[in-house]
């Protein structure tokens, strides 16, 4: 079980950052305005399709009821690690099946500018990286669950923490996700595309998440939300916890 938690993470890894350069258009042999070619029309079913696919799964997988269900097939150690297999593959058939819409919304050509923008969205990235830092990277992607097992270790309580992030936004994570996509020095159609639906769906989630949170903390969780911003910071709030899950 260890393995195949620790295989699924790198697996996960080797994925994540190539699609860093897939959005971004760098370093990677092929970008989100590559691909095989099609119709607009085509191209933008097909990519919504993908983008449903990838959506779907997260939602579903995710949610307690699925969970229960899930855990009577695959041993309970590995379902994290399982749910960020089948992410992993939702996320590498989004780029491999890709349909670019090249045409551009806005290019922005002088450098100094070209550079701040993509430093922008990289922070965005870095964001990400550091918000499940913040919070338990591995417990996140499924490795501490079978490296317990494998130490005969029972699982962790679920507590609510502090770190400084979460106490800015409650979901910085997806704050950095949204940063990156859609700071982009050259905006065409197809990241267009990817940036809204994925930002409609960070929207959606959100709520689905915080549903389950407040069934499982309850007034804690009321509390949290009532006083931190979901994703933008407002400079005179006070946040005071942060559940760990989720």
């Amino acid at each position: 079980m260890a393995a195949y938690g620790v295989v699924a993470y790198l697996l996960f890894l080797v994925v994540f950052l190539y699609a860093i350069g897939w959005v971004e258009g760098l370093v990677v042999p092929r970008d989100i305005n590559d691909g095989p070619d099609a119709s607009t029309a085509v191209a933008i079913v097909i990519d919504l399709i993908l983008l449903s696919i990838f959506a779907v799964q997260h939602s579903v997988m995710a949610r307690p009821a699925f969970k229960r269900m899930w855990t009577r097939i695959v041993p309970e150690p590995i379902e994290r690690s399982t749910y960020v297999l089948a992410a992993t593959a939702a996320l590498a058939l989004i780029m491999w099946q890709w349909r670019p819409l090249p045409a551009e919304v806005w290019n922005v050509s002088a450098t100094p500018a070209r550079i701040v923008l993509y430093a922008i969205s990289l922070a965005g990235w870095a964001l990400v990286f550091t918000a499940t830092f913040a919070i338990d990277h591995f417990d996140l992607f499924g490795v501490r669950q079978v490296v317990r097992h494998l130490r005969g270790q029972p699982d962790a309580a679920l507590d609510f923490r502090t770190p400084a992030l979460y106490r800015t936004v409650r979901h910085p994570l997806y704050l950095g996700f949204v940063i990156a996509f859609w700071a982009a020095p050259t905006m065409t159609a197809g990241r267009l595309l990817f940036a809204a639906v994925t930002t409609g769906y960070i929207l959606i989630a959100i709520r689905f998440e915080e549903h389950d949170l407040v069934g499982v903390f309850g007034d804690r969780y009321r509390t949290y939300r009532r006083e931190v911003p979901m994703l933008v910071p407002h400079p005179h709030h006070r946040g005071r916890a942060h559940p760990v899950d989720l």
